[in-house]
């Protein structure tokens, strides 16, 4: 489904309907005073003159699925305002119309205090839901301060959305784990809205949610929606399951919908995509080559080296350390590919105010500086590491001009890296690298899957990689294409707004 075909889909089932969005991030962030950037890129988008105001687009796999969706949609987006230029560029509400240069649709922003922010997001959310709903051993903090704050921040992302919606027929769009009460919060102050939210990150299974001292007010906030969704089946089920042993309600496992209070909420699994189209490559053939050209140059490559490309946010959960031990052990038990091949990974800074994630990037930069000391020679460096964050331009080039593309979360909702990766390989070639861990392993078989806990298994599919033919690069990935380009993130929007609409009969 492309754009278009979403608008006409739901402007039946819309209608007179408001779409508004609730989500943390805001997809487009404000900068006063923005510094020039330097180095490895040069063709970043060029910053305004210090002492204006000048726009990014945050790397976040929610903005990237949702800005397109939007766009095509409009609306409005209720976001977390970050940017120091956010309150010079929005009118005295936090209205603002994005994309900023091409307007399309209204972002609203919430200012938090630092303390709100600090116990909302970096406590409950983020020390507490993140590490309870990922297998990557690390154990949750569940402070008592931080989920008042939590509370208290769903409240007021629920008042501003009532407020944006007033009187009028509204679906409200909720994303993720930050905002497990607002449903709940919504429902009882407008019971006809349709409310329905996707969860983005796995849901544990009922022994390890159990451990959670709110765990019941946080089902409860969730049952508030008519429609919650997955990106797996395997996540609704361990939600109902969750639910069956927690609260007094009725789990319907044959319609998969829980009946408390008199009312539904349906689960159901919807994988979250992409748009192909945002990903594809220059058709050009001297197009081509100068782009290959000129992301080698800027990558310091001369001598025909093959690239194995990651790109992450620095979280724990995405197994960049699992993925430099693999590649250090692929250079040990092959020694040949000293010289012909480099690790790229681009680490974007993500929750640096948390000691884990300081502790993650610590670790990641020493990981590469023992393996570049280890198996450089001669100013040649094996892994080239930016920690920095990257346009999408700029990350569709490296997509392009990678040999494989690594992905080796420990545990993942989905992972868009690799369908982004794909989409990018208009020509066929490259080796998509995949952990089993993910829930796009489930859809993307054609993959090479690895556990990226197991050291020896993860190097020999790096090799086996690195080595595969031609003819079976483009016979997998010509699967894997076809399969990303049928689902797209048209599909998974509409496919749960339609899910909503219809299950409430508002419309």
């Amino acid at each position: 489904m492309t754009s278009a075909e979403l608008v006409s889909v739901l402007s039946d089932e819309l209608r007179d309907t408001r779409l508004v969005v609730v989500a943390n991030r805001e997809p487009y962030i404000h900068l006063k005073n923005a510094v020039e950037p330097q180095g490895w890129w040069a063709r970043v988008r060029r910053q305004k003159p210090r002492g204006e105001i000048s726009w990014i687009q945050p790397a976040s796999g929610l903005v990237t699925a949702l800005d397109p969706v939007m766009r095509a949609c409009g609306g409005t987006w209720v976001g977390h305002a970050s940017g120091s230029g956010d309150r010079a560029a929005s009118d005295a509400k936090g209205r603002v119309a994005v994309p900023p240069d091409r307007p399309s649709y209204t972002l609203r922003r919430v200012w938090l205090s630092p303390e709100e922010e600090e116990g909302y997001y970096y406590g409950l959310a983020n020390n507490a839901l993140w590490p309870l709903c990922h297998i990557a051993y690390t154990r949750p903090q569940f402070n008592e301060s931080d989920w008042h704050h939590y509370v208290r921040v769903n409240r007021r992302f629920a008042d501003t959305v009532l407020e944006e919606i007033e009187d009028s027929p509204a679906l409200v769009f909720v994303q993720d784990y930050h905002f497990a009460l607002l449903p709940r919060f919504i429902k009882e102050a407008r019971p006809d809205v349709v409310v329905c939210q996707f969860w983005h990150i796995p849901w544990p299974n009922p022994e390890a949610f159990r451990i959670c001292p709110w765990g019941e007010e946080i089902l409860t906030g969730l049952l508030g929606n008519d429609l919650l969704a997955f990106h797996i089946q395997y996540h609704c089920n361990n939600f109902l399951e969750t639910v069956d042993r927690t609260l007094e309600s009725r789990v319907d496992y044959e319609r998969f919908a829980v009946w408390r209070g008199g009312r539904a909420t349906y689960v159901k699994p919807c994988p979250i995509s992409i748009d192909p189209a945002l990903w594809s490559h220059p058709q050009k053939r001297d197009t081509r080559t100068a782009e290959l050209r000129e992301t080698r140059h800027a990558l310091g490559l001369r001598n025909g080296e093959r690239i194995i490309f990651g790109v992450d946010r620095l979280d724990y959960t995405k197994g960049i350390p699992d993925r430099l031990r693999a590649f250090d052990r692929l250079l040990d038990r092959h020694p040949d590919w000293r010289r012909r091949v480099v690790m790229v990974q681009v680490g974007a800074p993500s929750r640096d105010h948390l000691i884990g994630y300081q502790a993650l990037s610590h670790e990641v930069s020493e990981m590469v500086q023992a393996i570049n000391e280890r198996h450089g020679a001669n100013g040649w460096q094996p892994v080239l590491y930016r920690r920095e964050h990257q346009n999408p331009e700029d990350i569709a080039a490296l997509y392009r001009a990678a040999d494989v593309c690594v992905v080796s979360s420990l545990h993942d909702g989905m992972n868009l890296v690799a369908k982004e990766f794909i989409a990018s390989r208009s020509d066929y070639r490259g080796v998509l690298v995949l952990s089993r861990f993910t829930g796009a392993a489930r859809e993307l078989d054609e993959a090479v899957l690895v556990n990226p806990y197991a050291v020896d298994e993860f190097a020999d599919a790096l090799n086996g990689a690195l080595l595969m033919d031609a003819d079976q690069q483009t016979r997998r990935m010509r699967a894997l294409g076809a399969r990303v380009a049928r689902h797209t993130v048209y599909d998974w929007a509409g496919a749960v707004l339609r899910a909503a609409c219809r299950m409430t009969e508002v419309v």
